[in-house]
């Protein structure tokens, strides 16, 4: 996939606007035969004029652009995105997998209906999730699982712990309890520009039937909104491993790894004779330690930058797991705080260490320590 930032920038009509203010007077001179002087005032009328000009031009400029793939943006990026058959991903709902507990055993089947509603303890912020379809208990049977979404599209159900999903919203005869088993996640809010432009991008992958990588790639990432990054590999002939990363260096949970499956096993997109594996990124922990200095003669911002030291290290570390093989690099975790305005850093952790393909890597620990003023 073609790296959007190595494309150098360009023009597609001149908008400098001392070069067309320029160009105007000296146009305007070459037609009267003598130069204007800057109280002239046609030298006057000619820029205001050349103001409306320099304006049109801009507009045309930006225009344009909007039709490059590169600098397209909200609907302009889903008219491009049609001719390709890509469509923005719509906000995605958080998902889990339920369980429902009968008081007894049964004589006949017990029916769990589709969009049975449970919420969490206290019905925080009134959350609900909705079983995806039926439920049958079989008889003698005491308890079955379902897959459930959350009823408000986005990030909203994320995070719910296995077991806070309690609540019955719509009490069923027989059915003494519900948890839920696995932490809700994969709600996305809509495909943001940036990440729909890529798949955009990668959409000629998806017309081979081989099951070249890029195909795996785009299909795994319209599973979910959530994904941001997809591994690739063949471990042996006609075995694939698909690993996707969630937004925010998030691990998919089981949900997501099946939601991601049933796009890749459809038939119209895994070629007949590959074996798909879809599984979660191999996490490579590392701990954050530093100490830093600030310049004695910027003391009264010293509050401010250690303000922004903060934030430095926790875009590092967001930076750090945004992406599948990303190297642990100290020098990037240096470069940012140095930015934040401190006079030094001592970084004792982390050292440079390669991350593998399908691996991610996450701060366990960190501790970051503001050793006083210092002199340059």
């Amino acid at each position: 996939m073609s790296n959007f930032d190595a494309l150098p920038d360009f023009d597609f009509v001149n908008v400098d606007a001392k070069e067309i203010e320029n160009s105007i007077i000296t146009i305007f001179e070459g037609i009267i035969g003598s130069q204007l002087y800057p109280a002239d005032p046609r030298r006057l009328f000619l820029l205001a004029l050349a103001q409306i000009i320099i304006q049109q031009q801009a507009l045309i400029n930006h225009n344009k652009k909007a039709d490059l793939l590169k600098y397209a943006s909200g609907l302009v990026l889903d008219h491009i995105g049609a001719m390709s058959d890509v469509t923005r991903l719509p906000a995605e709902s958080a998902i889990t997998t339920l369980q429902f507990n009968l008081s007894i055993p049964l004589t006949s089947a017990s029916i769990i209906p589709a969009g049975t509603r449970i919420g969490p303890a206290g019905g925080e912020g009134a959350i609900v999730f909705a079983t995806n379809e039926v439920l049958e208990i079989v008889a003698g049977e005491v308890s079955g699982t379902v897959a459930a979404s959350c009823t408000s599209p986005g990030t909203v159900g994320n995070g719910f712990l296995p077991g806070q999903l309690n609540t019955f919203i719509d009490p069923l005869p027989f059915v003494q309890s519900v948890i839920n088993l696995t932490e809700s996640s994969g709600g996305a809010e809509e495909e943001t520009d940036d990440a729909f432009r890529l798949r955009i991008r990668s959409a000629p992958e998806s017309f081979s039937v081989a099951g070249p990588e890029g195909a795996y790639r785009y299909w795994a990432m319209t599973a979910s909104p959530s994904i941001v990054d997809v591994a690739v590999t063949s471990p042996a002939p006609r075995e694939i491993s698909v690993v996707p990363l969630l937004q925010g260096g998030e691990l998919p949970s089981q949900d997501v790894l099946d939601s991601v499956a049933a796009v890749l096993n459809n038939r119209t997109v895994r070629p007949l004779t590959d074996l798909v594996t879809i599984q979660a990124p191999e996490v490579v922990n590392y701990d954050v330690a530093l100490t830093y200095y600030i310049d004695r003669s910027r003391a009264t911002e010293a509050t401010g930058i250690q303000a922004a030291v903060t934030a430095a290290v926790d875009a590092y570390k967001l930076w750090q797991k945004s992406k599948l093989g990303r190297d642990i690099n100290p020098s990037e975790l240096i470069w940012r705080v140095m930015s934040a305005g401190v006079l030094r850093v001592e970084v004792t952790s982390p050292t440079f260490v390669e991350v593998g393909e399908l691996q991610v890597a996450k701060d366990a620990s960190v501790n970051v320590t503001y050793g006083g003023l210092a002199d340059d």
